[in-house]
């Protein structure tokens, strides 16, 4: 006598023509034909090693083992489509938790936030912020909104949104501010920069880019993070370098000013999301983000 169970196909079949009193009637709901379900029950009887249905007129009749199977399956397979339907729906209430550096959560995010819970309530987004390196692979966190550079890893999918674009940004409070907002570019070499040691290389990167010599720029106060960085720099502080994402509401405002532009790095600004959880609310996230952003 076999201990292994039956094959699942053959206990649906089953299952489907016991509850609906008909093959054809569960050959429709499978969406399979007569004689799939035909074969399945036989298959099912085969290695029961007992008749499950009996003939009666034109039609089929439960057997005494068959009623027993039939009550048997009709409870597991409502257990089974319950638990299903309580999981999907768990999936769906769960917030979606979306990682983030702190600078681009305070300074982009959290403006947008109001307008992007109205427009996408179902997300029920949930932030965490972080200034140390950001690992999009941890348990845990849905997605990981940052700045990174390609090619991409083959374990996350990796929706770009923005290409980095930085500059020098400054406040009309700076006190050499009527010096150098109409100045060339390069009246910068000599003005001691604020800069952040997250980003060591955004300042000769952006030299590089205007045809400036990076070994003759002169940093000043140094900051551990973007966001404080750039907070000092609308203080009237010094000069400071920025993707222009992150200070697009403060040269809205008239807080900073960049006179000299801004130039595209190979950078990019990209949700990530780990292959293995990638659902519907990601990809909608990120066509709002890139909407945003745009």
């Amino acid at each position: 006598m076999s201990q292994e169970l039956p094959p699942l196909n053959a206990l649906r079949a089953f299952e489907a023509a016991a509850r609906l009193n008909s093959v054809s009637h569960a050959a429709n709901e499978l969406h399979v034909t007569h004689g799939a379900v035909s074969r399945q029950v036989r298959a099912l009887e085969e290695h029961l090693g007992v008749a499950l249905f009996s003939k009666e007129g034109r039609g089929l009749k439960l057997t005494d083992a068959g009623v027993r199977l039939r009550d048997v399956c009709a409870e597991v397979f409502g257990r089974l489509r319950s638990t299903c339907t309580e999981l999907q729906q768990g999936q769906a209430d769960a917030p979606f938790v979306l990682a983030c550096p702190g600078s681009l959560l305070a300074r982009w995010f959290i403006p947008r936030l109001d307008r992007l819970n109205r427009e996408l309530p179902e997300l029920r987004l949930q932030l965490s912020a972080s200034e140390g390196e950001l690992d999009p692979r941890r348990s845990g966190v849905d997605a990981t909104l940052w700045f990174a550079t390609p090619p991409w890893p083959a374990d996350m999918q990796v929706f770009e949104l923005a290409a980095e674009r930085i500059g020098p940004v400054l406040s009309p409070r700076y006190a050499r501010f009527a010096e150098l907002h109409q100045a060339p570019a390069s009246a910068l070499l000599g003005e001691p920069l604020l800069h952040t040691s997250s980003r060591p290389q955004a300042w000769p990167s952006w030299a590089a880019r205007n045809a400036l010599d990076a070994n003759a720029l002169k940093l000043g106060q140094g900051f551990e993070h973007l966001y404080y960085l750039l907070e000092a720099a609308a203080a009237g502080l010094g000069v400071a370098i920025a993707p222009q994402q992150l200070v697009a509401d403060d040269l809205a405002a008239g807080r900073l000013v960049a006179p000299w532009g801004f130039v595209e790095t190979s950078v990019r600004l990209a949700l990530w999301v780990p292959a293995r959880r990638l659902d519907k609310r990601a990809e909608r996230l990120a066509e709002w983000l890139r909407a945003q952003l745009q």
